[in-house]
């Protein structure tokens, strides 16, 4: 029989929450060899984005680009109208900007944020922070649909991909149809992590070790750890009876 020495741990959107984040890590506790992923959305909502960043900027861990280091990057760094920029403050980036030194971003988190990937191939496993537009090839993806799809994928009927498992973020679980709080999503050929940190619904933050189909969370509102097996706190959700909730359009 074949031994795994390290880990395969995916952690979900952090959304400022860096305390959350470290009693995550502190259950998990990865070691040198053990692989880390984040699926973006280190930012916004959350009190403590700069300290989130300044973490797993400085680590040895993959991070992915979220919606919402995509929208700090574009309304810094071009011409946004203004309706746009107010969107962004309320949805988090308010908080984002009150959490570092003198409400000013330094330049290496922007060029940090401008690097990111906008998905990571395991070979098995494909992580992205949204999903994709299933109606197009991979090739054509642009980092809008990866970074911000919602509907149309979630709804998918077949797979994706016919040999890899995607990984995401983005939606909050239980704003898909049947999924309680803090309960992980599935569907054809997707697994959503997004429990809702910042949500006073939910406040799980979760990290999968893969590798041991394992599920860690801590709750950000609790200050408490849970850790089950993956079988027991995932829902599938069926494509057929899909649909968001409109009131739920918010939780980017």
């Amino acid at each position: 029989m074949s031994v795994t020495s390290y880990r395969r741990i995916v952690i979900g959107d952090v959304h400022g929450h860096y305390e959350g984040l470290m009693r995550l890590l502190d259950a998990i506790a990865p070691t040198s060899d053990d692989q880390v992923y984040f699926l973006g959305d280190l930012i916004d909502r959350g009190p403590q984005s700069a300290q989130v960043v300044n973490f797993v900027k400085d680590s040895p861990y993959q991070c992915l680009l979220g919606n919402h280091e995509q929208m700090l990057l574009n309304i810094l760094t071009k011409r946004i109208p203004t309706p746009t920029v107010q969107a962004w403050l309320y949805s988090g980036g308010q908080a984002t900007v009150a959490s570092y030194e003198e409400a000013t971003i330094p330049h290496d988190h922007l060029e940090w944020f401008d690097n990111l990937p906008t998905y990571i191939d395991l070979g098995d496993i494909w992580l992205v922070h949204a999903g994709v537009n299933p109606f197009i090839p991979l090739t054509e993806q642009t980092a809008n649909q990866l970074c911000w799809v919602r509907d149309e994928f979630h709804s998918i009927e077949e797979p994706y991909f016919s040999d890899k498992l995607m990984i995401i973020g983005h939606t909050i679980t239980f704003t898909l149809p049947g999924v309680p709080p803090g309960q992980l999503a599935r569907g054809q050929g997707w697994l959503d992590i997004d429990t809702g940190a910042y949500h006073p619904r939910s406040g799980w933050l979760t990290g999968l070790d893969i590798t041991n189909n394992l599920v860690y969370q801590a709750n950000v509102l609790k200050n408490c750890i849970r850790i089950s097996p993956l079988e027991e706190i995932v829902t599938t959700v069926n494509p057929k009876q899909f649909h968001v909730n409109r009131r739920n359009k918010c939780f980017a």
